[in-house]
């Protein structure tokens, strides 16, 4: 059984070492450091309110992470035994009764798409660490002895003034007979892209101008554990300002939390997913990145596992939109709580 009373008042305890900030501290001072060409690394939790920030010259053990072109991993020796991985998903009924709530707020017309989440328990003979390095995910990020992140989702990127945004919304199985054709030409995952696509488009015109999709609904390939999946992205992009580095903290909050893990209009489904769902997320659905001097990389926080004194939560979930159906959110849901090694 999942401890939900637990998890209700579990604060995440971070390292000494880790500099933790609130909204306006971590916005003050991503700008400070854009503004000054200074590369750090950046984790902020989903509800915004929590940030770490670490300059990447000032490395310890506190904080571990991998993206493309810059990383800082632990040592450890390698680990040749078989890995054991165990889902125990929570309580279909229990679900529903979140699932139900939503569902009735979409009527009501206080959401079109919300992102409906939950803790899965799990078992594993590996550390959080051993994870880390096992997985193969563009993004990764571990903090020691409390979770570890293996994303798929880059959140934003910034080169040369140009930002670009790629959320992701569908999964499938990629056994089921024309799984691409079937999630391309769902009604219910069409409904789900297009209002994530539209909502993301409005967080960029926030900050950019000339604010385009340039790819629409595209497939990745990922390899689990379990499965291979099938996930459907999109790519949005706009032009900054000449001087967006001294408002890099700003760009950045103003586009909170991700649109592909909350839903559309944000405020009133950030409102139904907090009664809906059993605990605060923490840091899982928010966002992480490295500012190396220059350019911005991040990654929404998903395929994310946390650790407590007690056991090991997966947590995981998908959009829900007035089409959706409770026994296959259920699905998609348990299918995306895998390891991304075979």
């Amino acid at each position: 059984m999942v401890n939900y009373s637990a998890l209700r008042v579990k604060k995440l305890l971070l390292h000494k070492k880790t500099k933790r900030m609130n909204r306006q501290q971590m916005i003050e001072k991503m700008n400070q450091a854009g503004e000054s060409g200074v590369p750090f690394l950046f984790v902020i939790d989903f509800a915004g309110n929590r940030a770490i920030y670490k300059e990447l010259d000032k490395s310890d053990d506190s904080v571990f992470f991998s993206m493309p072109g810059c990383a800082h991993l632990p040592t450890l020796e390698e680990n040749s035994q078989e890995f054991s991985f165990h889902k125990f998903p929570i309580d279909i009924t229990r679900y529903k009764a979140g699932f139900d709530l939503v569902k009735s707020g979409i009527h009501r017309g206080d959401s079109f798409l919300v992102n409906l989440t939950y803790p899965t328990r799990i078992e594993t003979n590996l550390t959080l660490n051993e994870i880390f390095l096992r997985s193969r995910a563009p993004y990764r990020l571990c903090i020691p002895d409390h979770f570890v992140c293996f994303s798929p989702e880059c959140f934003v990127k910034i080169e040369n003034n140009r930002i670009s945004s790629y959320p992701m919304k569908g999964t499938i199985d990629a056994s089921i007979p024309d799984a691409e054709s079937r999630i391309l030409n769902d009604p219910k995952e069409q409904a789900e892209h297009y209002t994530i696509v539209d909502l993301i488009r409005n967080d960029l015109s926030r900050v950019a101008s000339k604010v385009e999709v340039t790819r629409f609904r595209y497939i990745d390939r990922v390899e689990t554990n379990g499965k291979s999946l099938l996930q459907v992205s999109s790519e949005i992009s706009g032009v900054l300002p000449e001087k967006w580095h001294s408002k890099l903290g700003d760009i950045l909050y103003s586009m909170l939390p991700a649109g592909s893990v909350s839903g559309a209009p944000k405020d009133s489904t950030v409102n139904l997913i907090r009664r809906a769902e059993i605990d605060e997320r923490g840091f899982y659905t928010g966002v992480f990145g490295v500012f190396d001097g220059c350019n911005l990389d991040s990654a929404v926080i998903i395929r994310y596992i946390e650790k407590n004194e007690q056991q090991m939560l997966f947590r995981s979930g998908g959009g829900i939109t007035s089409l959706s159906e409770a026994e296959s959110e259920y699905q998609e849901l348990i299918d995306k709580v895998y390891v991304s090694f075979t």
